[in-house]
């Protein structure tokens, strides 16, 4: 479970003159939780959106698994095991959470042109829903209206849709975003859990909970990596502490 499922070297995406990602290199690996962490506008959200495939490098690769996926659009990255979530919250609110669980699931059907046959008709599909709301505990919430719930349990289905798609790779912008503590601890509880057979890069805010539950953490500042290393080392490390969490933070 420490092979390495996602690896970037020198990963650049220039918008005209800015660096937004500047020269990144890292590794996610199976089993553990890569927490990318820095400023506002350090860059993090543009790495993400550089390695699911929704924005194109200027230079450098994506590996996955070894494969070279650099120039991969979003679809294919997707159906090469990789999921991802967003710093704001992607659900269809009208339908329940069974049915935003069973769209996701659907992707992954060989084909979609079966006009004839209702969705409700494949037996697979509804089992892969069923299963991706038991794993973030939301299995008795499934005929609810997604906009029915809060935001936590709104922020749990769009998990529960990545993993759906059967995924390898979970790349999580700000999962916790907007969280209270009970909320929060929560989602900190399922990361871990979903780290067993998972591959994560995570993008959070909430540096209890990035402490808590990171493996190796990588700073982004200004679209580069200012450090990268074990929690312990970040949380000690003094161009850190100058650049981002601050000595009373790094103390803590």
């Amino acid at each position: 479970m420490n092979e390495i499922a996602l690896e970037t070297a020198g990963l650049t995406r220039h918008f005209g003159g800015l660096a937004a990602v500047n020269g990144v290199s890292l590794a996610c690996r199976m089993g553990k939780v890569h927490a990318v962490i820095g400023p506002n506008g350090a860059g993090k959200t543009t790495l993400i959106n550089t390695l699911s495939g929704d924005l194109l490098p200027s230079d450098g690769t994506v590996k996955l698994f070894g494969r070279d996926v650099t120039r991969l659009g979003p679809e294919s990255i997707s159906r090469l095991g990789v999921g991802r979530s967003y710093q704001k919250t992607n659900v269809f609110l009208p339908f329940t959470a069974f049915e935003n669980c069973r769209l996701a699931a659907q992707s992954r059907m060989r084909t979609s042109m079966r006009f004839f046959r209702p969705a409700t008709a494949y037996r697979e599909v509804a089992e892969a829903a069923e299963r991706a709301l038991e794993e973030v505990g939301l299995q008795d919430r499934g005929g609810i209206p997604v906009a029915a719930l809060s935001h936590g349990e709104q922020r749990q289905i769009e998990i529960a849709m990545t993993l759906a798609t059967r995924p390898k790779v979970l790349l999580l912008d700000e999962p916790l975003a907007g969280m209270g503590a009970e909320e929060s601890a929560h989602i900190v509880a399922l990361l871990q859990k979903l780290a067993r057979s998972h591959a994560i890069l995570l993008v959070e805010h909430d540096m209890d909970a990035v402490f808590a539950v990171a493996d190796t953490l990588t700073v982004m500042v200004n679209g580069a990596v200012l450090a990268s290393g074990k929690p312990a080392e970040i949380r000690s490390n003094p161009a850190v502490q100058e650049a981002y969490l601050g000595v009373e933070e790094a103390a803590a």
